[in-house]
């Protein structure tokens, strides 16, 4: 087996500028401080990782969250308005019961940021 290193064809540095490529202006990081404020409260960030954990297109009702944690369901609400003004997570009411799930493609565009793959443009 050969140790030669393989080289990538039709990828260049240039094609996706990274976190560290080039400052952020004024509007990606006012963006993304709504987004990691959102995520900087540890119940909202247990909250986004239980609606998360469904998998693409799968939601959860908020009768299944409120008894994880040990706060009111209008607590609980608050924090997952919260997460939805951030541009992170929807909702659909269905008779008594609001059901929430990711936004698509929200998580990627998150991951790619941080780790340099995609200019900072999160919210869907």
């Amino acid at each position: 087996m050969s140790k030669q290193e393989l080289e990538v064809i039709g990828q260049d540095a240039a094609c996706c500028p990274g976190l560290s490529a080039a400052p952020l202006d004024e509007g990606q990081a006012a963006e993304l401080a709504k987004v990691f404020k959102a995520l900087g409260d540890p119940v909202r960030l247990r909250l986004m990782s239980m609606i998360a954990s469904r998998g693409e297109g799968g939601e959860v009702c908020v009768c299944e969250l409120t008894p994880a944690f040990d706060l009111s369901q209008p607590t609980i609400s608050h924090h997952l308005k919260l997460l939805r003004q951030a541009g992170l997570i929807d909702c659909e009411r269905r008779g008594t019961w609001v059901y929430y799930w990711v936004l698509p493609g929200v998580l990627d565009k998150l991951a790619a940021f941080l780790t340099g793959t995609q200019p900072a443009g999160v919210a869907a």
